[in-house]
């Protein structure tokens, strides 16, 4: 795994959901040395490409490639070669795309120089059980996302992204061979804007999480730096 269980810093990935690479250039300033990993996600990827993410890389910062792929194996299998020459060190596709996919992105990954971990997305933070129903899918969110979960594992993927309000089932369940990435993460008393199920750093870390995705708490925050400061105090106080 990436994560250094002594470093809760090696545990905060903080999302760069902004629309520039001067914006985002202007965040890492502000965090300084306080942050080391950094998501780059579909807004900041779509505005600036992968010269973003280079950057960072040569920062010597790590990067999560959060695209979520979800296409036929070859395609998905042609864009994780190319994520991974961009020294990525995750990046997520979605478990929805079924084993066939999933483990042409997983054979892709492990064929690289880079061998970046491919995490599964299983259910989205901003659905809950009525929204997933909506989409066909009935028997709750917890059952889905174990179903996908053992389902991407099995086709050789490195981790999982599911809310930390699964995380303890997931272990339970599967084990602790893998990395378990948890967005929708908010401090205690933060507001939850469009995620549905939240959890604070330091219950997602005690759940089994290894690594917390927070953005806005950060990024929008009067103070990122003390913001960040903040949540890894929390996940020092799980470790």
């Amino acid at each position: 795994m990436l994560v250094n269980m002594q470093d809760e810093r090696s545990r905060l990935i903080v999302a760069l959901d902004v629309a520039s690479a001067d914006k985002a250039r202007a965040i890492v300033q502000q965090l300084g040395e306080t942050v080391t990993f950094y998501k780059v996600g579909k807004e900041l990827f779509t505005a600036e490409g992968p010269a973003v993410v280079r950057d960072l890389v040569a920062a010597g910062k790590k990067v999560f490639l959060d695209l979520k792929f979800h296409d036929i194996p070859n395609t998905v299998a042609g864009a994780i070669r190319t994520a991974a020459t961009l020294g990525v060190s995750m990046l997520t596709v979605h478990a929805s795309g079924g084993s066939r996919m999933l483990q042409a992105a997983s054979e892709a990954a492990a064929q690289s120089s880079a061998r970046p971990i491919v995490l599964a997305v299983t259910v989205l933070t901003s659905l809950d059980a009525a929204g997933l129903e909506e989409t066909g899918v009935a028997g709750g969110v917890e059952a889905q996302v174990l179903r996908l979960a053992a389902l991407a594992l099995n086709a050789g993927c490195g981790g999982i992204v599911a809310s930390a309000l699964e995380a303890a089932r997931l272990r339970q369940s599967l084990g602790t061979g893998f990395s378990l990435v948890t967005p929708g993460i908010r401090p205690a008393g933060g507001v939850s804007g469009d995620q549905a199920r939240v959890v604070t750093p330091e219950d997602a870390i005690r759940a089994g999480a290894n690594y917390l995705v927070v953005g806005r708490p950060i990024t929008a925050s009067d103070d990122p730096k003390l913001a960040a400061l903040s949540i890894t105090r929390e996940i020092g106080r799980a470790l």
